[in-house]
């Protein structure tokens, strides 16, 4: 059996970190980034280095139905779905709230529907999330929470807002709504793929030394605090994340589903306890 890996995101950053990983894990490893060229770079040097992996670009939006129905029919080709690292994602001073929520919770949603007919027993999903739904107190009541579960209907946008109000149109409270999305849908595509003996996670990273991370340290001056506040004393590594992505993609993991994995430092557990 020839078995396929994913990392989304894996131009740069957490998804390149994470294909490292998963490049020892698998037979065939898709690459899926927006940006081609950073991604052909990524599977170049996974194959120069000699992993087991045959690694494999495919440049793709993850909001762009038609290149996931591409993308699932490849994976679908190269053999048995194993592993998906779900690292894809835009931050607070990328883009404007709805397309924070369109990339990032969306777009899980979306490849969560094109890969879920490949699922088989020892599939494994990591969906990333993050931390700021804790900081930001993020706790819908039933109503609002049942809008945000249905992220594939068309009004989706429309209906987020007049639930949360106009203050979601702020980018920095768009993306700990969008992410804690996230990882209430691991939950749900948990259940609903536990049947096959597949399972489905969500990690939520802390600060981490990133390409992107950078950036938002630099126009947001409350990042330096949190690291301030972090029990360890510094920023998370990119290779720490992809540590813990691996053991839950692996069989080592068997019994771990539906929940969201917290690699922070310690951040969460310091700053809500004051």
């Amino acid at each position: 059996m020839t078995t396929v890996g994913m990392v989304t995101g894996a131009g740069r950053g957490m998804g390149e970190a994470c294909a490292v990983r998963l490049a020892d894990m698998v037979d065939v490893l898709l690459l899926v980034d927006r940006d081609a060229a950073s991604v052909e770079k990524v599977a170049e040097g996974l194959d120069a280095a000699g992993h087991r992996a045959a690694a494999e670009p495919f440049a793709l939006d993850v909001t762009d139905r038609d290149g996931l129905a591409r993308l699932a029919d490849r994976t679908a080709g190269a053999g048995t779905l194993r592993a998906v690292a779900h690292a894809a994602g835009i931050s607070p001073t990328m883009a404007d709230w709805r397309r924070i929520f369109e990339v990032d919770l969306v777009g899980t949603a979306l490849l969560a529907e094109a890969l879920r007919p490949l699922a088989t027993e020892g599939t494994a999903h990591v969906y990333f999330s993050s931390m700021s739904p804790l900081l930001a107190g993020v706790d819908p009541d039933p109503a609002v929470g049942a809008i945000l579960d249905e992220p594939l209907r068309e009004d989706f946008l429309d209906r987020m807002r007049e639930a949360v109000g106009p203050g979601i149109e702020q980018s920095t409270l768009a993306y700990p709504w969008a992410k804690h999305g996230v990882a209430r849908f691991a939950r749900k595509e948990a259940v609903r793929l536990g049947p096959v003996g597949a399972r489905v996670c969500s990690l939520a990273p802390g600060i981490i030394d990133t390409p992107q991370g950078r950036q938002e340290a630099a126009r947001q001056t409350s990042m330096q605090r949190l690291v301030e506040a972090t029990p360890l004393g510094r920023t998370g590594r990119s290779e720490e994340i992809a540590s813990v992505v691996a053991f839950m993609l692996s069989d080592e993991a068997s019994f771990l589903n539906g929940i969201d994995v917290l690699v922070d430092g310690g951040v969460c557990a310091a700053v809500r306890d004051r």
